[in-house]
């Protein structure tokens, strides 16, 4: 059972989970708007740790080319639509599926509104004025995240001339069922890094308790700087803020699956998993807990057996073991699940047995800055530099000899001197791939790159996404088209 968690503001993208109807002086005795009353620092601080969105956006996955047909797994009418790339029918409620991404995360951003629309009116002292600015900073990075997450799922990728976006909502709601406008693509974008670099700015790590990996700390917004301009395509502004975050040791951001800790829990299904998305990794930057059945191998898709070997065994480094392989469990009765997610509980109650499962999500991680550094130097011409980092992320991947990346060694793999494009073939169709397969990266690759995609069917028949289709963008829900006015996207 799914238990969702309670909302401070309605919303016209929260409302539609059910309208509940009140007496007329139990209605006069709430407040108008639902508004949780913000008095002070503390409060705004609260909130903002129910304003990241506990929508995952791995079921992405089954749309990408990292899945086959599994058999034996419980199979869903949104698995098998977003499988063959139809428009979801399910509704807002059913967890894993493009419209609880959307209500979900706009729920988020109508949390960071709520503190940002009264932060700057809270009265406080001099010595508190430093925390207040880190409470904004927070609130505007989740507030860019959310709107940049959603205009990448449903609309175009990033260019000159990309179409609809979605509606930016910068305000609290004061108005029942309002109508909204989608704005287009580049100007999401351009609110979207108003947003983070007015946050980057603010944000002050000094004021988290522990490590802050719960929270948008420093590093996680130079994380998201870093793929907002590889988006964008503005790799000199990708490549500064990746510097800024990777420093002198980028190696230092990148988790040592060679190492005896990981060799250790690598004999455990519950503890690797654990040691991988801990808030103790260097490489984990931003951590987000998930309400979602990702995480288990009886649900949905996932690589197949033949698909995954091939993958895992295609290396520029003969005779050496990618330890990002393995562990994996089995997934139905051909597919594989690599294992990067504790399956979590919670419970309604101590003595009650419904609640929600959930995983920690790692949004962002030192190894996509390595990568998305690669990315940005090779297009800046800097070869060397991205043979580099991909040295660097070598050196902690491979075991059973030392493996040696050079341009040299690529033209030898690729049989091409295209240096520019086996850099970027490399990195996308093996290390990007290897390093989040079913960690719902790959869909925005395919995206970014007009990827074609098949998938096999249970008949034996393969259907084919090609690299412009229009379903790539995802429909928006129908109660944001019937009761928000929104335009759905074409198809």
């Amino acid at each position: 059972m799914i238990r969702f968690r309670k909302s401070y503001r309605i919303n016209f993208v929260i409302i539609l989970f059910g309208v509940t109807l009140y007496s007329c002086n139990d209605f006069l005795d709430e407040n108008p708007d639902n508004r949780v009353a913000l008095s002070d620092l503390d409060k705004a601080a609260q909130l903002l740790v129910n304003a990241y969105s506990i929508a995952s956006p791995n079921f992405t996955d089954w749309m990408s080319d990292d899945v086959q047909f599994t058999v034996g797994t419980n199979q869903r009418l949104s698995h098998t639509q977003m499988y063959t790339w139809e428009d979801v029918t399910t509704g807002p409620t059913e967890q894993d599926s493009p419209d609880f991404y959307w209500f979900e995360t706009y729920n988020s951003i109508a949390h960071a509104n709520e503190v940002l629309a009264i932060i700057e009116e809270l009265v406080v002292s001099e010595q508190d004025e430093a925390r207040r600015d880190a409470i904004k900073g927070e609130a505007l990075l989740i507030r860019a995240y959310g709107h940049f997450m959603l205009v990448n799922m449903f609309g175009e990728h990033f260019n000159a001339s990309a179409g609809r976006g979605v509606p930016y909502i910068t305000e609290p709601e004061t108005t029942f069922l309002a109508e909204y406008e989608r704005l287009s693509v580049r100007r999401v974008y351009d609110r979207v890094e108003d947003d983070m670099l007015e946050g980057l700015d603010l944000i002050d790590d000094t004021f988290f308790a522990n490590s802050g990996k719960y929270h948008f700390n420093r590093n996680a917004a130079l994380a998201f700087a870093s793929r907002f301009y590889l988006f964008k395509g503005n790799f000199l502004l990708c490549k500064q803020y990746s510097d800024e975050l990777l420093g002198s040791n980028p190696g230092a951001f990148i988790r040592d699956l060679t190492s005896q800790e990981f060799n250790i829990a690598g004999a455990s299904i519950t503890e690797y998993p654990r040691l991988y998305s801990s808030p103790e990794q260097a490489a984990n930057l931003l951590l987000m807990r998930k309400i979602s059945l990702v995480q288990r191998t009886d649900f949905a898709f996932g690589p197949d057996q033949g698909f995954y070997n091939s993958l895992f065994n295609a290396s520029i480094f003969g005779g050496l073991t990618d330890e990002r392989e393995n562990p994996a469990l089995v997934k139905g009765f051909n597919g594989v699940y690599p294992l990067r997610y504790q399956g979590l509980f919670e419970r309604s109650s101590l003595n009650s047995n419904v609640g929600f499962p959930y995983y920690i999500h790692m949004a962002f991680t030192g190894e996509e800055v390595v990568l998305n550094r690669v990315e940005a130097n090779a297009y800046l011409g800097d070869l060397d530099a991205s043979i580099a980092d991909l040295q660097v992320l070598s050196d902690r991947r491979f075991s059973g000899g030392t493996p040696t990346i050079t341009l040299a060694a690529l033209q030898n793999f690729y049989n091409s001197t295209d240096d520019l494009n086996n850099i970027l073939s490399y990195l996308l169709f093996l290390e990007r791939r290897k390093e989040f397969i079913m960690q719902g990266m790959r869909w925005w690759d395919i995206k970014r790159y007009g990827l074609t995609v098949t998938h096999d069917l249970a008949d034996g028949s393969i259907i084919r996404l090609d690299g412009d289709d229009r379903r790539k963008v995802l429909q928006i829900p129908q109660s944001a088209i019937d009761v928000g006015g929104l335009k759905p996207n074409p198809r």
